[in-house]
């Protein structure tokens, strides 16, 4: 076949498993995939061997575990080393609950991502379900797509970088070409473009095709043309501000129950979860889900309920409008709602240190940004951070990497980190993990990261000490919420995190309202809520956002109730008589 399809290796001592796979495998997958079956493991780990010499893409390998094969386990860890990004199975029989905790141990220690039931029938979707999300998560995190956006810039370019990124967590298929490249250089031709503004922005999917010069976030949304501002004379009974999980459980619950709601967006779906490469601990999701595809699945669920979105836009101010709220949008239009939940989420922190702020973009990114890791191969790499997104992009990069570091700043990850994700980094061969360790300092090579130093965290100064290879540094760190577009009535904590329901009590001005104390998840400012990793007090995981969401709309409820919409004037009285809807009183 061509050496561009991707391969399906399946290997197993066990005949009936190796029939009953190598044809469900064949019939469903064969005209997309090289599906290669083999009687041994030592007979797969030479096919591997030629298959990586041969630079053949893998997607899936599948092996067995039971009564009637032991070494399924072992044969897949030592597939790790042969092609890392390659998704990992297990495949085990039904009934077969003797061999589930040693399997169970071997999952959490990295030996496979995904456990697979073996199909007992024809048409086994659930066996298929398995099999197309781990082919779903392979494609995404090698980028493999359409190109409806060709994407033209320099490596290493920061906002090149910004917009991969920004395109990736978006779902937009798009494909990044070196402005040096031979496709580049065609495609700028057959423009007629010379040395234009990079990057380059092409939308194929439209006719003609649209091309922007270094476009704004702006022009790229007026451009895609997903989603345009309301009429000016709309009124939504809820603005919620950020689409992390938080925001989007908002939206589903919100716009299922009837209201009409407006989500604001700057950067992409998802937040900070977005970017995680997998979740493991995410209830109903056995085999994990990516942040990516997890959010997206959220957006489309509360798009198709009825939400309105606007993406590439940041939001401003807000402003008291009478009895409504008014929400400053950086495309200069103001949306106006009875309610607001502020659902932005935290940056990470910064490391301030001039040598790194350099290179942003160019060996050094903050977040886990899962699209840079294909640009990592064979290369060491560091990460800094002790959470579970730290974890979760040590793990993911490895697959990618020669070696990657995670650097902690504490003598420990036991209270920062979950348990499955430390077994899997302690588990996992190429990765090492340094504590009591920070950054002090970088070195460049022709403008690109090629080492940092580091020192002991507890040291009377910060003068560096041992210097690392690095060809990229991702730093995961601290919390910086994002509020500074928050008027200063809405109380925020030392850190800055926005104090809601008995918490403003602790604070200095208190709740405004003699009438009813605020409700669970209400800031300073009634009608205004504030949920996620932005609330004071929060825990930082998807679920506990996710519930922060749903619980929300409760409240929303309450408060539409104590303060119900104005009553039209007269003309908008007789207007109504006549079959017209006035627009300043709809809602929907």
């Amino acid at each position: 076949m061509d050496d561009s399809v991707p391969i399906m290796l399946l290997a197993t001592t066990d005949p009936a498993s190796r029939r009953i796979l190598g044809d469900e495998l064949r019939r469903r997958y064969g005209a997309d995939y090289e599906v290669v079956a083999c009687a041994s493991y030592a007979h797969g780990r030479a096919v591997l061997e030629g298959l990586r010499r041969w630079e053949r893409p893998i997607a899936l390998i599948l092996a067995c575990y039971g009564p009637a094969d032991r070494g399924g386990l072992d044969f897949l860890r030592r597939a790790y080393g042969f092609h890392p990004a390659a998704k990992r199975a297990v495949v085990v029989t039904w009934g077969d609950f003797a061999s589930a905790p040693t399997v169970f141990r071997a999952i959490a220690q990295g030996y496979a991502e995904l456990l697979i039931i073996r199909p007992e029938r024809s048409r086994d979707e659930e066996f298929h379900g398995a099999i197309t999300d781990a082919l779903d998560d392979w494609h995404l995190a090698q980028g493999v797509a359409f190109e409806a956006v060709r994407l033209i810039g320099e490596v290493g370019d920061g906002r090149t970088h910004t917009l991969r990124d920004s395109l990736s967590r978006n779902h937009i298929p798009a494909v990044f070409h070196p402005v040096e490249s031979e496709i580049a250089q065609r495609t700028l031709e057959s423009l007629d473009l010379q040395n234009p503004a990079l990057p380059v922005m092409v939308l194929q999917f439209t006719a003609p095709p649209i091309v922007l010069e270094n476009p704004s976030d702006l022009e790229i949304a007026q451009a895609m043309g997903v989603t345009r501002p309301p009429p000016a004379d709309r009124i939504f009974d809820v603005v919620v501000v950020g689409a992390g999980p938080s925001g989007l459980a908002t939206a589903v619950y919100a716009s299922s129950e009837g209201l009409s709601t407006m989500v604001v967006e700057g950067e992409a779906v998802g937040g900070q979860a977005g970017t995680s490469s997998l979740i493991r601990n995410y209830p109903g999701f056995s085999r994990g889900v990516s942040g990516a595809h997890l959010a997206y699945r959220s957006f489309h669920q509360a798009w198709t309920l009825g939400t309105d979105f606007l993406f590439l836009r940041k939001v401003e101010g807000l402003s008291v409008d009478g009895s409504l709220y008014t929400v400053s949008i950086s495309d200069g239009n103001v949306v106006r709602c009875r309610t607001v939940v502020v659902a932005t989420g935290v940056d990470y922190r910064r490391l301030g240190i001039p040598q790194l702020e350099d290179l942003v973009g160019r060996g050094v990114f903050y977040g886990a940004t899962v699209s840079e890791a294909p640009s990592m191969t064979g290369k060491n790499v560091c990460v800094v951070g002790g959470g579970n997104s730290a974890g979760q992009a040590v793990l993911h990069l490895a697959k990618y990497a020669k070696k990657v570091t995670l650097l902690v700043r504490g003598p420990s990850l036991a209270v920062t980190m979950s348990e499955y994700l430390i077994s899997q980094l302690e588990a996992t061969r190429n990765v090492a993990i340094r504590y009591g360790t920070v950054v002090v300092g970088a070195r460049n090579q022709d403008g690109f990261l090629s080492a940092i130093s580091i020192a002991a965290s507890g040291a009377a100064d910060a003068s560096p000490g041992e210097e690392i290879e690095a060809g990229g540094l991702f730093v995961l760190i601290g919390s910086v919420p994002r509020t500074s577009w928050l008027p200063d009535a809405v109380e925020r904590d030392p850190a800055g995190f926005l104090r809601t329901g008995g918490s403003l009590y602790a604070g200095d001005t208190g709740y405004p309202r003699p009438d009813r104390p605020p409700l669970a998840l209400e800031t300073s400012m009634p009608g205004i809520f504030a949920i996620g990793d932005v609330r004071a007090g929060s825990i930082k995981r998807v679920a506990t956002a996710v519930g922060d969401g749903a619980t929300v709309v409760s409240m929303l409820h309450t408060y539409l109730a104590e303060n119900p919409l104005p009553a039209p004037p007269p003309a908008a009285n007789e207007a109504t008589a006549r079959g017209e809807l006035p627009g300043d009183v709809r809602t929907n």
